[in-house]
């Protein structure tokens, strides 16, 4: 049953162990709150992730997100290695992957644009979760890197799949392979992240307030073009664009949108 906006609690009204929403207007902002722990990710954790971001779905108001970490050191320093460490056989090891295969992949697939703010170590795991947002605005300070090869074993939450076809797969193999840390700068250089600042949440939340005030249901399928389009040809890209196209010009926000342009005033968007 489908919930109208008004019968959706309001974010602060939920309560976490291991992270944090806050909602100011359209914009949502997920810290993920375990400082002593550099934010690492664990199962507790992957599994709060999941409720939020269903919560996050289901709130209409919100139309843009953003993911931290708390303190100043890390935005998430990586898996949490002591959970890891008593797994045992290929079993326990690809249930662990596919769970936080599947956060990530929540992540990716939400309809409203996802900006990781980058205020510190974003290693393994949280370098695959920055991977797996659309935007990435990181402090001068951070380090990047996938450093599993170091412990014996791969990247298991999306980092082999999505850093390739982000930067290529020469550039991903050298991250891979060495387990080398990168600057921020040289992050930027590779196209890793989008935008340097000192103050990284301050930035993300510049950026989602640039693209919350276009057209939401736009927004939502220019994400669903790109994400459907990487994993087909050109040709069929084009198609899928075609008709997800054709989807928006059926839209009163097409109307609006044009209209508004024409009339020389600003558009006033209601997705739908």
């Amino acid at each position: 049953m489908t919930q109208n906006p008004q019968d959706i609690p309001h974010m602060d009204e939920y309560e976490f162990e291991n992270l944090t929403i806050d909602q100011h207007g359209p914009l949502a902002v997920l810290t993920l709150n375990r400082p002593k722990a550099l934010n690492a990710l664990n199962s507790a954790t992957f599994g709060e992730m999941s409720e939020a971001l269903d919560l996050i779905v289901d709130n209409a108001e919100i139309g843009a997100l953003i993911i931290t970490g708390a303190g100043e050191k890390a935005f998430v320093a990586g898996a949490d290695i002591s959970e890891l460490n008593g797994l045992d056989g290929v079993y326990a090891g690809r249930e662990v992957a596919l769970a936080g295969q599947d956060v990530m992949s929540q992540i990716s697939n939400l309809p409203i644009p996802v900006i990781a703010a980058i205020n510190g170590f974003a290693l393994g795991g949280g370098f695959e979760l920055a991977l797996a947002c659309d935007i990435r605005v990181a402090s001068p300070r951070a380090r990047l890197g996938l450093p599993e090869v170091t412990l014996g074993v791969i990247p298991g939450f999306g980092g082999t799949q999505r850093l390739p076809r982000l930067i290529g797969a020469g550039r991903a193999l050298d991250l891979l392979l060495t387990a080398r840390q990168i600057s921020a700068e040289e992050a930027l250089q590779m196209g890793v992240v989008n935008y340097l600042a000192d103050e990284p949440l301050a930035k993300a939340r510049e950026v989602a307030e640039s693209i919350v005030k276009n057209g939401p249901i736009a927004i939502s399928l220019v994400k669903e073009a790109v994400r459907r389009g990487l994993d087909t040809t050109l040709d069929a890209g084009c198609e899928i664009e075609a008709d997800l196209f054709g989807m928006a010009v059926a839209t009163a926000d097409f109307q609006e949108g044009t209209g508004a342009f024409l009339a020389k005033r600003k558009p006033e968007f209601k997705g739908e």
